[in-house]
């Protein structure tokens, strides 16, 4: 009768272990589903900045171009004044195209907002990998633990506990220190 409530007891123990590394498996999908959504609008959002950089060189390259073909035209004309007035004008505009502070929509500043874009969907993407990992070593955990009830072989439920370990440290690294592990970037 003893021998039959080691089992039992034993076999408690296992459920806990399983339903504990089943909790941190749901933390670890939630963590890796946020980090994969932040990925995407983040890969998005770049995509945005250096379309719209994109537009500015083109329509700054055509404006440049307009301006190259009036400085053709002979300053004696009649129209002087007015091509010299459009010049300066078009000037201000390419100017503005190049570096607009104020409003953010120069080509600088969108170069500057689409590379922080990328460097955040970087983050994202290697805390995302992180996090599948954790998930993954939970989920032999489970497996081996559960193997253990069938079995009887200890060293399963030792396995099972020690890739929960895993995963946890695969959280903290994803969660704390993405950048640390070499194999991921």
């Amino acid at each position: 009768m003893s021998g039959h409530g080691a089992i039992e007891g034993s076999n408690k123990k296992v459920a806990l272990l399983i339903s504990v590394l089943a909790l941190f498996l749901a933390l670890a999908e939630t963590l890796a589903k946020g980090a994969q959504t932040e990925a995407l609008s983040a890969n998005v959002e770049s995509s945005n900045q250096w379309a719209y950089y994109q537009a500015r060189t083109i329509r700054g390259t055509i404006l440049k171009t307009a301006d190259e073909t009036l400085a053709l035209i002979p300053p004696e004309t009649a129209n002087a004044p007015a091509i010299a007035a459009k010049r300066a004008e078009w000037a201000k505009t390419m100017a503005r195209w190049e570096s607009d502070p104020a409003t953010g929509d120069g080509r600088k500043e969108l170069q500057e907002k689409a590379r922080a874009s990328q460097e955040h969907r970087d983050l994202a993407l290697h805390r995302y990998h992180h996090y599948e990992f954790g998930s993954a070593a939970f989920q032999i955990g489970i497996v081996l633990a559960s193997a253990q009830v069938i079995t009887g072989i200890a060293a399963l439920t030792l396995a099972g506990g020690f890739l929960g370990l895993a995963g946890l440290v695969m959280l903290g690294f994803g969660l704390y220190a993405p950048h640390v592990l070499p194999f991921f970037h």
